[in-house]
């Protein structure tokens, strides 16, 4: 069974970094893409980045790629998702998504993903 768990979300102030992890159970990194989402209160989810095997670099928002980064850790089966120069609009609960049905640079923010975690809260506020 496929389970996720974020963490490393709280309170950060504008300006601020953090750094969220996804560590995944019951799945190979070698296999299955990994994405991160966000959804901010009152608005649609959407897609921050996406890390698939045998794909040199990540997809990401076009919006967020200047600051984010996402990286992996096979041998931990475990990713990341480095936030840098917040602002209140990413005031959100981040979600990461797998599945094996690897998405393409095109799809991979509104594929289907089979599993999910909770998701870890990332508030912005001075």
């Amino acid at each position: 069974q496929v389970q996720l768990v974020e963490s490393g979300g709280g309170l950060v102030q504008p300006g601020g970094s953090v750094r969220l992890s996804c560590a995944a159970s019951g799945l190979s990194l070698d296999y299955y893409a990994i994405t991160w989402f966000r959804q901010a209160p009152g608005k649609e989810r959407e897609g921050v980045s996406c890390i698939s095997p045998h794909v040199g670099s990540p997809y990401y928002a076009d919006s967020l790629k200047d600051r984010f980064v996402m990286s992996r850790d096979n041998a931990e089966n475990t990713v990341y998702l480095q936030m840098n120069s917040l602002n209140p609009d990413a005031t959100a609960v981040y979600y990461c998504a797998a599945d094996s049905r690897l998405p393409t640079r095109d799809s991979w923010y509104r594929a289907t993903y089979d599993s999910w975690g909770q998701g870890t809260p990332v508030p912005v506020s001075s």
